[in-house]
């Protein structure tokens, strides 16, 4: 399906069209009309592909065709980590070019200006507000936010922020929120504690499944057996001879990450680590360093597995097995994006048997055929359903809708 078969505002195709974004991918030809008839949706899909446009994009039409206050925060978009809140706050500034509404990012750090930034964007009534649970309470907590306006509510890898301890924070936020909203959720899994929360927080909600996919063709997988105290010798092993740029070594602990980056160091590599136990700043810097080539081996827990966009990563090493598919496929999708090639090796100790071999199951069982590699984007839009030489021949909301700025008959009357 095209992105102009969809009743999408003409300002949100124009930006597509910018974007060189034609084609939806599954989770955005299956989400996106559920959203625009202002019903709930629980969407299980994987990081890559395409969720975030999948909400944005009828978010950005929705506000521009419902009835809503100007002057009150209309929706909230919670994100786990300041680098998944960050990336949504870019696709947010590229997919809403063209239409009037302002977003402010909250989350943490230790820059002043940011502090004050987010308080402004608040205190205003930012439309949009993409905030991390924590910040977003410590806002809450020292400043009187209002939230009556608020119609739309968010959350994107949702599996995510109950894995690290938001399940509390994210009920608060929900207490403040007007019981008449639209509630929309992306979850990577469906875990148990998802579906308990979306039956806490949710009306009737519409159930999407995009099946994770396997890993594409431009990712040669690999493995060794080895036992727990060889994996070091093999990880030398796999960094022997290589121009060593851009590598990712994940690890289960945090502690075993800041021991292996030592390790690397005091054999003249440089590696550097990527844990929670960083300060924001920190982890900034580290990111920056790697993504510059300053920085040869990443080590670094699942904090780096989703939301971080790094294109020339040729080696992704897992030195302990992840121990659900699903985290296998973020983890080693951090190589081959952008139409480039790469490999991941996994090393498998005798107590990591067990999840190997149920990531060796899904691999061989997993038939799915959506998109890898292009992120939220779909096709290019030199393709044989290319309109001629104008951006769009869009409908918008309904028949005739254009930039006259009357309300058309939208899929929801």
């Amino acid at each position: 399906m095209f992105f102009d078969e969809l009743a999408l505002s003409d300002e949100v195709l124009d930006a597509l069209w910018d974007m060189h974004f034609d084609e939806c991918t599954p989770v955005q030809e299956k989400t996106i009309p559920v959203i625009l008839e202002g019903r709930d949706v629980i969407s299980c899909a994987q990081t890559g592909t395409g969720k975030t446009a999948a909400y944005i994009l009828p978010l950005l039409t929705n506000l521009a065709f419902d009835d809503h206050d100007p002057d009150k925060l209309n929706a909230i978009i919670m994100a786990p980590t300041r680098e998944l809140a960050q990336q949504i706050d870019q696709q947010m500034e590229g997919f809403g070019y063209y239409v009037p509404f302002s977003s402010v990012a909250i989350y943490g750090g230790k820059d002043n200006g940011a502090w004050g930034t987010q308080v402004t964007g608040l205190q205003r009534g930012a439309d949009i507000v993409i905030a991390t649970p924590g910040r977003l309470l410590s806002q809450m907590n020292i400043y009187d936010v209002d939230f009556s306006g608020v119609k739309y509510f968010i959350l994107d890898e949702a599996d995510r922020m109950l894995d690290m301890g938001f399940y509390d924070d994210i009920m608060t936020i929900v207490r403040k929120l007007p019981k008449e909203r639209q509630t929309i959720m992306f979850s990577a899994t469906m875990p148990d504690n998802i579906r308990r929360m979306a039956k806490a927080i949710m009306t009737d909600p519409v159930e999407v499944q995009i099946a994770v996919s396997r890993p594409p063709e431009s990712i040669k997988q690999m493995h060794a057996f080895v036992d727990e105290g060889e994996k070091p010798a093999k990880v030398l092993e796999l960094l022997e001879g290589r121009d060593l740029k851009k590598v990712i070594l994940f690890a289960g602990k945090k502690q075993k990450v800041k021991d292996l980056a030592r390790t690397l160091r005091s054999l003249k590599i440089d590696a550097r680590a990527m844990h929670s136990d960083l300060e924001q700043s920190e982890r900034d810097q580290v990111m920056l360093d790697f993504k510059n080539g300053k920085v040869a081996v990443l080590v670094a827990t699942d904090v780096v597995s989703r939301g971080i966009d790094v294109t020339d990563v040729p080696l992704v090493i897992n030195y302990d097995v992840p121990h659900a598919p699903e985290d296998y496929v973020h983890r080693i999708g951090r190589t081959a994006r952008a139409e480039n090639s790469g490999e991941a090796m996994t090393l498998v100790s005798p107590d990591d048997v067990r999840y190997w071999k149920r990531i060796e199951r899904f691999l061989t069982a997993s038939e799915s055929s959506t998109r890898s590699g292009k992120g939220y984007s779909g096709g290019s839009r030199h393709s044989s359903r290319n309109r001629g030489g104008h951006p769009h021949k869009s409908r918008g909301r309904g028949q005739g809708a254009h930039r006259s700025g009357s309300k058309p008959r939208s899929a929801n009357n």
